[in-house]
């Protein structure tokens, strides 16, 4: 199918954060509660209509092992965004953020877009990051 425009977005964080389960559920528009490790780099692909205009977004699903941050690091290159995602039951997933952060700055473009995803937030009950430390850590890093 043609298309206007093609967005490259990466989704970035520690391993087991669910950085596969938004992938799929955006692509497929489902849920898998037990999913592989990601090796290396996995890719999806979604058309969306926008004032008429055909675009694709390609996601790129990026592996949360620190063993696979060499290979990852290249696929910043050409990103318009990053989801910059964490777990909401997982503190320390959320302290690596800073972590993440800088990779993403430091190899691609000064104008990819950032944004924070608190994941699994299904699981409120077991919730260690509150919604307003996250949204304050956010504006202090200058993310969306």
């Amino acid at each position: 199918m043609a298309y206007a425009y093609l967005f490259k977005y990466i989704i970035i964080g520690d391993t087991g954060v669910g950085k596969s389960c938004l992938l799929l559920q955006f692509t497929d528009k489902r849920f898998q509660p037990v999913h592989d490790l990601t090796i290396g780099v996995e890719f999806g692909a979604r058309m969306i209509t926008i004032d008429g205009k055909q675009i694709k977004l390609q996601i790129w699903d990026t592996a949360g092992q620190e063993s696979f941050r060499s290979i990852t690091r290249s696929y910043y290159r050409g990103a318009a965004g990053a989801l910059l995602v964490y777990d909401i039951t997982q503190r320390h997933t959320f302290n690596h953020l800073t972590s993440w952060l800088e990779d993403a700055r430091q190899h691609s473009n000064s104008n990819m877009v950032i944004m924070l995803i608190g994941n699994k937030c299904d699981l409120f009950a077991r919730r260690e990051v509150q919604k307003e430390e996250a949204a304050t850590d956010a504006e202090l890093i200058e993310i969306n």
